[in-house]
């Protein structure tokens, strides 16, 4: 793997602006929806009285087993919270990464960068590994945001290793997204923007996923969203990273990444 310094620094340059806008905007809802927690537990047989009228189905698919889960902070965080970095933060990803290598041909820079002294595999790699940086500081930055959030509103303590494999469980899920984005953006012959139809994909994937929890009939589809594997049920006391899951998760964003290489390096690039 050969990353070009220059181009790394060029690309973080970049995209530092739109970093910073996503995750001011992320943890902004983050703060606003924990700071009603202790408003909540205080009114805790009112609200239950209301949530025991909603389908439990409708429930499970942010990450609640049964009502009173909604009483710990964990467990709050994990039914407002995790749909904020699991849906707004696979749309930032995908984002990004169908667009990191198409911008140069829609923007008429791609004959000048690949002119200079530096190899395709320089260029797929440097903007990788910046795609991949981005999501790490994303999901670095909100989950430190919904920890100290947290911490501020909480009654009781919540387990902090259940709280960093949800953090994990969302943070791979934005990595699958970024190598879906990346593939598809190297199937388009002719640089053009891709953003409208990648963002839909991630709400039909949501869309899918939540079919598949409040439906039973349904339950099978919900295997075709990549939602359906993290795991957000954060205050079951079984609670811990699966094996498979991050086999799921990994393997397939490398085995996308990888096709996307190969595919990247013998593509005709139009300037």
């Amino acid at each position: 793997m050969v990353v070009n310094r220059n181009l790394f620094n060029m690309e973080i340059r970049r995209n530092a602006f739109s970093l910073m806008i996503w995750m001011i905007v992320i943890t902004l809802l983050i703060s606003v929806t924990m700071s009603v927690y202790r408003t909540f537990a205080d009114n805790q047989s009112k609200i239950l009285g209301m949530v025991s009228l909603i389908p439990k189905g409708a429930l499970q698919f942010k990450g609640i087993s049964n009502f009173s889960d909604l009483l710990s902070v964990l467990g709050f965080y994990a039914a407002n919270n995790v749909i904020y970095m699991m849906v707004l933060g696979s749309i930032f990803s995908i984002v990004l990464s169908s667009n990191i290598l198409l911008k140069e041909e829609y923007n008429k820079t791609a004959e000048y960068l690949l002119t200079r002294p530096i190899t395709r595999s320089e260029v797929f790699f440097s903007k990788v590994i910046l795609l991949d940086l981005n999501i790490f500081l994303l999901n670095l930055v909100t989950s430190t945001a919904g920890f100290l959030c947290m911490e501020l509103v909480k009654r009781n303590p919540f387990s902090i290793s259940a709280f960093m494999v949800l953090c994990f469980y969302t943070f791979i899920l934005n990595v699958l997204f970024g190598a879906i984005g990346l593939f598809l953006s190297t199937l388009v012959k002719r640089g053009k923007p891709i953003t409208t139809q990648v963002i839909g994909l991630v709400l039909i994937f949501y869309f899918v996923f939540t079919i598949s929890k409040i439906t039973e009939g349904a339950a099978d589809l919900g295997y075709l969203s990549p939602f359906r594997f993290a795991d957000v049920n954060a205050t079951s006391p079984y609670y811990r990273l699966n094996p498979w899951t991050l086999l799921y998760f990994l393997g397939l964003s490398s085995l996308l990444t990888g096709i996307s290489y190969r595919i990247y390096r013998r593509k005709d690039i139009y300037t």
